[in-house]
């Protein structure tokens, strides 16, 4: 049974994914206002998660009613009804958007991002405002604003972030989808430590107009949802994509995955390593041609310096020209005063000129002119002149605990929460299209994540190859006290 097939199946309402939902009020078989009420009540139940900066509840079931009305009039549009999250990083017309911020807890744009109005004219309800770190500028989910994100699957452990409401209202059934940023792997993470489906376009795929920046080399736009199809609906709504046939492929017969243990199993928990050997050998199994490849024992080395110079030399200039041009109520430094001390001293150290952790221009052009374009080569030469896709575990271990999400131990090393970024960094400086998907749960319950990326603009491709994944795969159970 696809997963649309047992969807429908199951009526209930906040188990239903987006294609679902779309489907179910098309045909009159639930209506909007009632599928609305049904998720303000999931969202209340589950406050505690702390996933949503804000809900305005008669603001969606207006939409909702709205909805209705124009099902009833014969409107037909791919997301009529569907409630939505958008993460508070993109502006939202009449709704509050706080960045993660608290010095902006109270504006309210007069437009929206247009991610958000694509999903608006295809009939979508935005339901509420993510939770997320300060400025997106972080990997575990703590905002000490807005409240530290929990993981539906243990509320001791951390969501991933930046998009960490994203991903925890996702997998906790509130909301089907939700919109998502991803610079270094804040799409990618937290779909990865929540159960659930991160995808992230290649730059440029998405807009992001009207959404706050860190980095335009490194920056995208994305969705989390509970299958590959709606992520498949959702990229058609907002790149305007070819639709793709949605439904289970039989085998991997003729496709081919390179997979790079030196450089993607080097430094993950054991158990990590373990699982992801299993799905590979599931896939090879499946008639997939599995093809290992090296990247070279400078590899991580390379990635790292590239990454983190682009995003910390690009973030202030990005954030002073998007509060310019969205005519946002304060400066840079309004925002650096109110910040947190842990994101406040992390800019204080990179991002101002005055920093000990500054990168000089020459630096900055150096990696820009040397390090990434070398990057991308070797991805080219070395896995997609090989191979259809490359395929590694997404983050290497699962969701560490929330009282120790600073420093903890990963394959026997302590080590800070930026490890959560190791496997996704490569894919964010190369400018890759990458989808995590769930893959099992671990021995205490936690999800792991498997990513799969392609070369940049084979999004359709990638997608419709990680629909296939994710039938060979087979589905994950969803956080315990949450189906």
């Amino acid at each position: 049974m696809s997963t649309i097939d047992a969807g429908a199946a199951n009526l209930q309402g906040h188990e239903l994914g987006v294609a679902t939902v779309s489907g179910a009020i098309r045909r009159g078989e639930i209506t909007a206002e009632a599928h609305a009420t049904t998720l303000i009540q999931q969202a209340r139940v589950n406050s505690d998660l702390a996933s949503f900066i804000t809900i305005d509840e008669t603001a969606v079931l207006e939409a909702a009613r709205a909805a209705d009305l124009a099902r009833a009039a014969g409107r037909n549009l791919p997301l009529l009804g569907v409630p939505i999250g958008v993460k508070d990083s993109y502006m939202t017309r009449a709704l509050a958007t706080s960045f993660g911020t608290s010095v902006l807890k109270d504006f309210v744009p007069t437009r929206d991002a247009l991610v958000v109005e694509s999903i608006r004219d295809a009939g979508a309800l935005v339901f509420g405002k993510n939770n997320l770190v300060e400025m997106s500028y972080g990997l575990t989910g703590d905002n000490p604003h807005h409240g530290q994100t929990k993981n539906p699957y243990n509320k001791a452990q951390v969501t991933g972030g930046s998009s960490s409401g994203a991903g925890a209202s996702v997998a906790a059934r509130i909301v089907p989808a939700s919109l998502g940023g991803d610079t270094v792997g804040s799409i990618r993470v937290p779909a990865a430590l929540c159960g659930v489906v991160g995808f992230k376009p290649t730059p440029g795929r998405w807009s992001g107009d009207g959404v706050a920046p860190i980095s335009h080399t490194l920056d995208t736009t994305g969705v989390l949802a509970r299958n590959v199809d709606d992520c498949i609906l959702l990229d058609g709504v907002v790149a305007g994509s070819p639709s793709q046939t949605i439904g289970a492929h039989p085998d991997l017969k003729g496709l081919r995955i390179a997979y790079a243990p030196k450089q993607y199993l080097s430094g993950v928990d054991s158990e990590v390593e373990t699982n992801f050997r299993e799905k590979l050998l599931r896939l090879k199994n499946a008639g997939a041609q599995i093809v290992e490849v090296d990247l070279g024992e400078d590899f991580g080395e390379l990635t790292e310096r590239a990454t983190w110079t682009i995003f910390a030399k690009e973030t202030r200039p990005a954030i002073m020209e998007f509060l310019k041009l969205q005519g946002i109520p304060v400066s840079f430094d309004d925002i650096l005063e109110n910040l947190g001390p842990a994101i406040r001293g992390a800019w204080e150290h990179i991002l101002l000129p005055s920093g000990r952790g500054y990168s000089s221009d020459d630096a900055y052009n150096d990696v820009l002119n040397k390090d990434r374009p070398e990057l991308q080569r070797r991805m080219m030469r070395l896995v997609f002149d090989r191979a259809d896709f490359l395929i590694f575990p997404t983050t290497p271990c699962t969701a560490p605990a929330i009282e120790t999400q600073r420093r903890f131990v990963v394959g026997g090393k302590e080590v800070s929460d930026l490890v959560l970024a190791k496997n996704t960094i490569p894919a964010s400086c190369g400018g890759l299209p990458g989808i995590s998907l769930p893959a099992g749960l671990s021995r205490s319950g936690l999800p792991f994540g498997i990513e799969i990326d392609s070369a940049p603009g084979r999004d359709s491709q990638l997608l419709a190859f990680a629909r296939r994944v994710e039938s060979v795969l087979g589905p994950v159970a969803p956080p315990p006290g949450f189906s």
